[in-house]
């Protein structure tokens, strides 16, 4: 093993953060890749803007962090936002929501980004009624390496 001065202070360095309880997410670029916290609501939920992608269009959406949706949902207006024609997508799918039954769309986002935790070709759905408001759930977050939540904020590592 060749070992040499930046060596032994990375391992020193690394070694120091371990011990004090410090947590590495190591990415393709050897970087931690953590979005930055995402401070709780008023409302107890935890709300971030993300931007979402489809073939058509791209867009700053404005989800709840839901980690009970099976799937990323999005309201009618969110996805024509994305470029979305609503009027033409083909309602097919019955979801079970927090106000009730609802019928939604089957789509693929190219890619959703929160603070740097971006995910390509996630499934979602769009909400024809129900919430009035997107939800980013575990077609989204399932995919990341970690998630983090204290009483006071959520973390998403990719």
């Amino acid at each position: 093993m060749f070992v040499t001065r930046t060596t032994v202070v990375a391992v020193a360095t690394l070694s120091a953060l371990l011990a004090a309880g410090g947590v590495i997410a190591m990415g393709k670029n050897h970087a931690s890749l953590v979005s930055p916290p995402i401070p709780r609501g008023e409302d107890g939920h935890f709300w971030v803007d993300g931007t979402a992608s489809s073939d058509v269009g791209h867009a700053t959406i404005h989800f709840l962090i839901d980690t009970g949706a099976s799937s990323v949902a999005l309201t009618a207006e969110d996805a024509q936002k994305l470029g979305l024609d609503t009027a033409h997508l083909i309602y097919s799918r019955p979801v079970f929501t927090a106000v009730g039954q609802a019928h939604a769309a089957p789509v693929m986002l190219s890619r959703v980004n929160v603070g740097g935790a971006e995910v390509r070709e996630v499934k979602a759905l769009v909400l024809k009624d129900g919430p009035k408001t997107s939800l980013l759930g575990m077609s989204y977050l399932g995919r990341l390496s970690r998630i983090e939540a204290t009483p006071d904020a959520m973390v998403l590592h990719r």
